[in-house]
């Protein structure tokens, strides 16, 4: 049992720390003429993950469910990519779409690789944590409705990046 508390206070700590860096950055997107783009999806997206957290730490307590170590293994590894992510976006990193006009994308990191690298990692943590505690039914209902608050989310991202990926337009007629 205290491998499991042990565990799930590591992953709220994250998540609370987490949770900071992004208000933070927020404000400071904000203050540089940042707009937040799609944020009728946000609330949807805070109760899922609480909801996942809370009833994890639930039924870890009252279930106290063995760990499977190759699982925390795969979380773990998901932990240096969510890293990885958050060190490529810097002070752009946030929980809400922010949109700065007349910034790039970035491009470096595993945004050299994938469009939705977060949220990959995202879609992956919200299915293997549970696994690692034997809970495959928790790791699929919240796996799918994940997906579809991800689903309205990336569409809603895509949207508001879009002038950013698109080519700038010249002004010079084309040439003979």
């Amino acid at each position: 049992m205290w491998l499991n508390i042990t565990i799930l206070s590591l992953v709220t700590l994250q998540r609370v720390v987490e949770l900071y860096i992004a208000h933070r950055n927020t404000k400071r997107l904000l203050a540089r003429g940042g707009i937040e783009m799609g944020s009728n999806h946000y609330p949807f997206i805070v109760a899922l993950h609480t909801l996942w957290l809370v009833g994890l730490w639930y039924l870890v307590i009252f279930q106290a469910p063995a760990v499977s170590m190759p699982w925390i293994f795969a979380y773990l590894v998901l932990e240096a990519a969510r890293g990885w992510v958050i060190a490529a976006l810097g002070s752009r990193w946030t929980t809400r779409i922010i949109v700065v006009p007349g910034e790039t994308l970035v491009g470096e990191g595993p945004y050299k690789y994938f469009r939705h690298p977060n949220y990959m990692v995202v879609a992956g943590e919200i299915f293997i944590l549970p696994m690692a505690f034997g809970l495959w039914w928790y790791a699929v209902i919240f796996g799918v409705l994940n997906l579809a608050v991800l689903w309205w989310r990336i569409r809603a991202e895509d949207e508001a990046l879009r002038p950013l990926r698109e080519e700038p337009q010249s002004d010079e007629p084309p040439s003979p």
